[in-house]
């Protein structure tokens, strides 16, 4: 005996079931998974240009401004309140150096990622050249004999065959 809530219960298995393979058929898609392979590059290509910028131009953009550490220029508000060696108020600071540091950080993951979309279009115009002369060429070349065309020549081959053996 199926109570008024039996129906609900495999109604909404039912959708659930359905849900899931919509979520399946969506995640098994070609697209989701190169966005998901994207994004794990780019959070390894992200880490390895923040090094550079950190590690290797920073430093050098120290020494040009006074042989600091680039990230620790900032300009003070207000200074830290320290009593008895405990800080009773925080140093209020602009630090414009980490700012700074994350526009070259921006400006050098940009630059890197103009670059490589510029070779994978040159890529993709290279590709289509080829594929369009392919093509012309396909279209240019005269068209195969069609079966009855092969038929017919054989015929009058047959033909012109049995008319020299007459005139033998």
């Amino acid at each position: 005996m199926k109570t008024p809530n039996s129906n609900l219960m495999t109604n909404g298995a039912t959708k659930t079931k359905g849900f899931l393979n919509e979520f399946k058929t969506f995640v098994s898609q070609g697209n989701i998974l190169d966005l998901a392979v994207g994004v794990v590059i780019g959070t390894a290509f992200r880490a390895i240009i923040s090094s550079f910028v950190a590690d290797i131009i920073m430093p050098a953009v120290g020494i040009l401004v006074g042989g600091t550490d680039f990230s620790d220029l900032k300009h003070v508000l207000s200074e830290a309140v320290i009593t008895d060696g405990v800080t009773i108020t925080p140093e209020v600071a602009i630090r414009y150096g980490i700012f700074l540091k994350y526009i070259i950080d921006f400006i050098i993951i940009a630059f890197c990622m103009f670059v490589v979309v510029k070779v994978a279009m040159g890529f993709r115009k290279r590709l289509e050249s080829i594929k369009k002369k392919e093509e012309e060429a396909v279209a240019a070349a005269p068209p195969a004999p069609s079966t009855e065309e092969k038929m017919l020549a054989a015929l009058n081959d047959i033909r012109d065959s049995l008319q020299s053996n007459k005139g033998n």
